[in-house]
Formats: structure tokens, sequence, C-alpha cells
């Protein structure tokens, strides 16, 4: 019922507002010729009237002289920007044709260009192999939308101008002598201010623009030039400057990262045909920065910015991205499985230009490559390459697959967060089961024992005082932090279960206002199974919570290891050298003396637990600390003493260990077996 009353609603309308309307009519039908369309929708063309739009003329007259030094007829090509917002583009190319063109014989192909949409010498192939021009609307939209525009040709050894505004000519072609030492094309132009309004042209982004143009063509010479005027003040735009780069994209992405220290000693760079130079080429670059500072992919077809990338990058990612992941199989590291595009180049500085034949772009003003086969061919040309430079210096790809695996695991963490924080502010804290959590709200004065089994826990649990004194019973030995994977970390439930118990989140989560517990103190049997589980909690608050090892807020408890008792007196050794120290101290040489050895803190009464380990007056405690930070937090001789030792004991490498116990096996003087 509802719909048929929308449906009333709206033919009634259309019927009240049927009498204001006026006829429609064969003679209403306009059909716009030459250049009007251009005037009346500039948008169509170069993407609005603002000033990134006017900036896109100087590109399109720029792109035509940049096809001529690709198709290998130009050397050289100059831009100027004089002080009235006016811009000379000039190369040594072949030269507009300035003949009568054979189906408009009134007019010279020259003007046929500059009038008529859809004209130029870029469709057949024949002219230019590759090209950025390809609608053939460039050069005739610059002049449809400039208030003047002077081109000179000189061509054969002879000079020919023509003048034009909003698009008409102002005059024939005009023929002004021989010339014997030049040749080529030159344009000027001055944008319509009826168009365009106040807008003016950047000198910056004009000198960027043909530095770029440089870059993607080695063989190319581009002189850029302005009124000193426009760039007073700016000291990062010369009035003038020379660009030629032998290197090509090598350079450009060398001088976009001066100064920044990248995870592999030299690039990923390379140039190569396509399809066995059947269909154009390829030339690329990339690093990978290892700090923060904003990446960048810079895509280029036929010397075209693509900003909005396209079939080319698309081809390029996959290329990687695969190749990475290939090799991360073949040198059997598993976690290279989970790695993705974005992992592997976005944090990456790339630079890509491809030259192919007959490129399709959404729009007219090519932001985007949209040609199917670009895909494939760059894909196959970059991985061939790609895996070539791999396998050629291993240790290079293994310190990319490292770097990339720790961007992988670092966007799996902060994923796990945002499902963690979105759980959490649904529901109410949740502590682990196993915690027997003490009855203070407040963190101060509080304490949580980390223990080893459920035994150990029954007789903590028994021992502490309530109020105070928190018992967490981990089952066994825990994961190994620093060899272990972020995905067994995020699956290992012990873990979970501490951290969760602690409140105060891990890594960039951490916060030392939200601990729950002022110390947390590690509990094991004195033996070498509890030294080891020890260190395994030690290195997982080394790894995950450092901040809380800086506070001050981990302890190591020395529970007994024997107990030795005469007659009444009852004393407790923490292992072999203080039992023998107690007894020569403590004990008559006269009476026999009972030694007994804890198999663990699950067979201790409660009250020697209590008495020995748990009781503040009584138990003794170890602070576990790390070397303190330098002048501006920087690390200290001693912190990368300590990080290096935790990764040679505890890290990823056997062969570390290995040599580690071979150096240090002949200081060890007691063996635990």
């Amino acid at each position: 019922m509802t719909n048929l009353f929308l449906m009333g609603d709206l033919f009634d309308h259309a019927a009240r507002g049927a009498g204001k309307r006026t006829s429609y009519s064969a003679k209403d039908i306009e059909v716009l010729e030459g250049l009007e369309p251009v005037r009346r929708r500039p948008g169509m063309y170069i993407g609005g009237t603002d000033e990134h739009a006017m900036h896109h003329l100087v590109a399109e007259v720029l792109d035509n002289a940049m096809d001529e030094a690709v198709a290998g007829f130009a050397s050289r090509i100059d831009i100027e920007l004089a002080a009235d917002n006016v811009v000379t583009v000039r190369d040594n190319g072949r030269g507009i044709p300035v003949g009568p063109h054979p189906k408009f014989k009134k007019k010279s192909a020259l003007e046929v260009i500059l009038t008529t949409l859809h004209s130029g010498g870029k469709f057949g192939g024949k002219v230019y192999e590759t090209s950025g021009g390809l609608h053939g609307v460039g050069l005739s939209v610059v002049n449809a939308l400039a208030d003047k525009l002077t081109v000179e040709v000189a061509r054969d050894k002879k000079l020919w101008t023509q003048s034009y505004a909003r698009g008409e000519p102002k005059g024939p072609l005009k023929a002004l002598g021989a010339v014997n030492n030049r040749r080529g094309t030159t344009v000027t132009f001055h944008p319509d201010a009826k168009v365009f309004g106040r807008a003016q042209f950047r000198p910056a982004a004009i000198y960027r623009m043909a530095r770029s143009k440089a870059y993607l063509f080695r063989g190319v010479e581009i002189r850029w030039s302005c009124d000193p005027a426009l760039v007073k003040g700016d000291k990062a735009t010369p009035a003038s400057e020379t660009f030629h780069f032998p290197g090509g994209l090598s350079d450009y992405l060398a001088a976009q990262l001066e100064g920044r220290k990248t995870a592999t000693a030299k690039p990923f760079a390379g140039t190569t045909k396509l399809n066995g130079g059947n269909s154009g080429k390829a030339e690329w670059a990339v690093a990978w920065p290892m700090d923060d500072d904003e990446p960048f992919f810079n895509s280029y077809c036929n010397t075209i910015p693509t900003p909005q990338g396209g079939t080319h990058e698309a081809g390029f990612r996959s290329a990687i991205l695969r190749g990475l992941k290939a090799h991360a199989e073949l040198v059997n590291n598993r976690a290279g499985a989970k790695i993705t595009a974005e992992d592997v180049l976005g944090n990456a500085g790339v630079m890509l230009s491809v030259f192919i034949e007959n490129p399709q772009f959404q729009g007219q003003t090519k932001e985007k490559l949209a040609s199917v086969e670009a895909t494939r061919l760059v894909e196959a040309v970059v991985r061939d390459h790609f895996d070539h430079w791999l396998s050629g210096d291993p240790e290079t790809a293994k310190t990319l697959l490292d770097f990339v695996i720790e961007r992988a695991e670092m966007r799996l963490r902060k994923r796990a967060d945002k499902e963690f924080k979105r759980q959490s502010a649904t529901r109410k804290l949740r502590l682990p089961g196993k915690l027997a959590d003490c009855t203070r709200t407040s963190a101060e004065g509080t304490e949580l024992f980390i223990v080893e089994g459920d035994s150990a826990g029954g007789s903590a649990k028994t021992a502490r005082q309530r109020e105070t004194q928190a018992v967490l019973p981990l089952r066994g030995k825990i994961l190994n932090v620093a060899s272990a994977s972020d995905d067994k970390l995020r699956a290992n439930q012990e873990l979970q279960d501490l951290v969760e118990a602690l409140g105060c989140g891990a890594r960039e989560r951490y916060s030392d206002a939200a601990l729950r517990y002022e110390k947390v103190i590690i509990m094991t049997d004195a033996d070498v199974d509890g030294a080891h589980i020890a260190s395994l909690l030690m290195t997982f608050f080394y790894k995950e919570m450092p901040a809380l090892i800086e506070n001050g807020h981990l302890y190591l408890a020395l529970p007994p290891l024997y107990r030795l008792t005469q007659g009444a007196k009852s004393l407790y050794a923490r292992d072999d050298a203080h039992k023998d120290e107690l007894i020569k101290k403590e004990f008559s040489a006269r009476a026999k003396i009972e030694i007994s050895r804890f198999k663990g803190l699950g067979e201790m009464p409660a009250s020697q637990l209590r008495d020995t380990a748990m009781q503040p007056g009584k138990r003794t405690l170890l602070r576990v600390l790390l070397p303190a930070a330098g002048k501006g937090g920087k690390d200290t001789a001693d912190a990368r003493e300590t990080a290096k030792l935790v990764e040679t004991l505890m890290g990823r490498k056997p062969e570390l260990r290995f040599a580690y116990i071979q150096e240090h096996a002949q200081f060890v003087e007691d063996i635990d077996v």
C-alpha cells in the first residue's frame, strides 16, 4: 500500500509540473562542432577548471614532446614559465607536419591537429610505437582552453608559425624563412582566465613534472627555467636547471630516499623488454625504507603519470608478492605464507614505468591504466627478474623476507588488538579461571605469583595472604616467544591468560597504569627445569612487556631446594652451594643432619612455602633489571649486548646457541642431569 501512495505522489508531482515545462522538439538538439565541447565542458577533458586541471595543460604539451623523445627523434626539451603565467615547451624533434591535410585540403596538418578533436599521428602505430597522447585531444584541448597560443614548427629547414585564441586561428600558417640548425616544435600558451579564473601556474609543480619526465626516459635532456621572481623564497625550486639522468628510475629512487636507511643494501631495479620486445618495455626500482616516513608508489605509462595506479601496478604487486612467497617456501620459512602485497610494498618506495602499444586509460586525464594485458606482461618480466635477484643474493633475500614477515606480524597484531578492544568494550573484565586473585582492588601492595603447574598452584594458594597475594598456575613450560611466530603467541592460552591477569596489555598497548599488581613474581622449582621455565617467562616479559621490567615490577622468588634438619633445628638451602655452607656454619658435626630434597613446590607444605618464598620479611626476592637507556632514550652498549644475548640463547637460530655452548662449555662447574 505504501508503494502505491509513493507512485501516486510521483505522478501527481509530474502532472503539476507539466504546465511549467517548455516544449521539447528537434530544434532543441544541439550539435557542438570543433572545440566547442571543450569550452562548454572542460572537466570532461582535463578533470575540472581548478589549479590542478590547469597544470594538466602543461602536461599535455610536455607529453607530446616526450613522445618525440621516446620515439628516438628528440634529445632535448625546454620548458619555460614566464612571469605573466605564460608557458613555453620546445623540443628538437621532427616538428608537427605543416603540409595540406589529405582530408581537409584547405587546412594544414598543423591546424587540423590544433582545432580538431581526435586528430594526430598516434592512432595507427606507424609514427609512434608507444606514446602518451593517444586520444588525439591533448594539444587541441590546450588550444581550446588558452586565450593565446602560438606554435612554431622548424621542419625541413624552414620555420613556420601560427597563432590562436580560444581554439580559433588568428590568421593563416605563416612561413618565417629558412633555418639551418633548428628543428622541432615550440608551443607557447596562456590559460584562459574565463575558464580558470585567477589560478596561476606553480613553478614547483612544473619543475617536479619536468624532472620526473627526465627520470622516465634516460635519453632525454630537459631544461627548466622560470622567471626568478616566481621562485623567490622557494629554496626547493631553482630558477633554472638541466635534467639528465643516465640511471633512470634508480637515480630517482636514490634521490627520493637520500639519507634514509633501507632494509636491503641495494634496491631491486631493472629494465627489460615486454614479451620479448614485441610489446614495449618496463623499468622499475624499489627499496624498503626502515623508517616510518611516507611510502610512495609512483607509476607511469608511456611517461604519463598514473597516480590512481592500474593494471601495470597490479602486475608488479603480484610479481613481488608471489616471488617472495615462493622464496619463503623454497627456504622452508613457513611464516612467509601469511604475507600480503601490503606487507611487501606498503612501506616501500616504488618507481614503475612501462611503455606499451595502444594503452587504455580511464578518462582523458589518464590517471589510471586500464589495459588488461599490462598485468600479465609486467608480472611475467618482473617476477623473472625478482626470482633471480633473490636467488643470486641469499643474504639480502633473507633480510628482506624477515623484514616483510615482521611487518606482516605487526599487521596481524594490530588486527588482533582491534578485535580485543572491540570485545573488551562489550564485556566486563574477564580473568582467567585458574587465577586465584587477591581481594584488594588497588594495585598498591599487591603481588602476583606465577607458578608452574596445578600442584604448585595449590600449595601457593593455601600459603598466600589472600588480601594482597594472587596466584596464577601455568601448565608446564610456556612458549618461547623469542622463536615463536605471532600466530603461535596469539594461540597460546597460557600466555593469553597471563596477559589478561596482568591487565596491562602488551607491546604497543602496554599501560603501566593498568597493571593490576605492584609486583609480578616468578616462582618456579629450584632445579634446572624451574630455571628453564623462569628463563622462558623472563624472555616473554622482555619481548612483550619490557616496560614492566624497566619500571621495577618483575621479581624472581628463591624457594628452597633442600631442607636440613638436626634435632629441632630446620634450615632451608637454595642450592648445593648454599646447602654446603649451612652444614659447615649452622650445624654441629657431631650429630646427624637429615637432608631432604624437594621435588617441587607442590610437595612443600603450605606453611614451609609461605615461610621460605612468599611471606614478606622472611623470603628472598631478586628484582629483574634491564640496562639503563642512554641519553635521548638511545640503547647503550649494555642494552645492545643484552638484546644480543637473548637472541642468541632464546632466538630462532639454533646455530647461535650451539656456538655459545661451545664457547662457554669450559666454564661449567656443575651439571644438573
